[in-house]
């Protein structure tokens, strides 16, 4: 898998680089601001670009600019964006055009290294991968009269794990129970949401939309 890292701090891109290199993920690129992380995905058309929230020039949302300008270019390039702060607004906008390819993780995760090269590999996959405490957030923004209130406390702990580009497997191990139950869950989420006649894997899209913007 073919990776461009955009992170102006030079200790941290180096961090980061030297991460995903010792999981046998290939560096094609580094930059350290917008313009420059945009012309080296663009030369390179990596899998993956891994990039910060905050860069040079403004400091503000650099991050959301460029996976905005690569997935309207490169479609087939997923993008994780790194933040140092949990904003459950800029999670929303990077997840408005849908969530396939996409991934929003404090950089606190980066220390664990097995859940960040997780999350890289689920983007570059087209998958999404969102940090934990991001979706723990939007929880709490839940209406009451939001379908999601009808989910039992399983069923909202399995969406979360969706959320966080889980696959179902991978929800049976975290939950101690069978792969089989959580299926079982999975159906039941997308029946209270209404999700019904379409493809599996764009259901679990749609319904982890449903569950951010709940």
């Amino acid at each position: 898998m073919r990776v461009v890292v955009g992170e102006d701090s030079l200790i941290v891109r180096k961090g980061v680089v030297r991460l995903l290199e010792d999981a046998g993920l290939e560096v094609v690129a580094q930059a350290g601001d917008l313009e420059d992380l945009l012309r080296k995905v663009r030369a390179h058309k990596p899998d993956v670009a891994v990039t910060d929230i905050r860069m040079p020039p403004t400091h503000s949302d650099e991050g959301l600019q460029a996976a905005r300008v690569i997935r309207a270019e490169l479609p087939g390039t997923g993008v994780l964006i790194l933040s140092q702060y949990i904003e459950e607004d800029y999670a929303l906008a990077l997840l408005a055009d849908g969530a396939d390819g996409v991934g929003y993780l404090l950089k606190d995760r980066v220390t664990e290294e097995d859940r960040f090269i997780d999350a890289v590999r689920s983007v570059g996959a087209g998958h999404s991968a969102l940090d934990p405490e991001i979706v723990s957030g939007m929880i709490g923004r839940k209406q009451r009269d939001d379908p999601l209130a009808e989910l039992t406390a399983r069923e909202s702990e399995v969406l979360g794990l969706m959320a966080e580009g889980r696959t179902n497997r991978a929800i049976s191990e975290q939950l101690f129970v069978t792969e089989r139950a959580v299926e079982r869950h999975v159906t039941g989420i997308f029946q209270k949401l209404g999700l019904t006649g379409t493809e599996n894997d764009h259901r679990r899209v749609l319904a982890v939309l449903a569950y951010l913007k709940g």
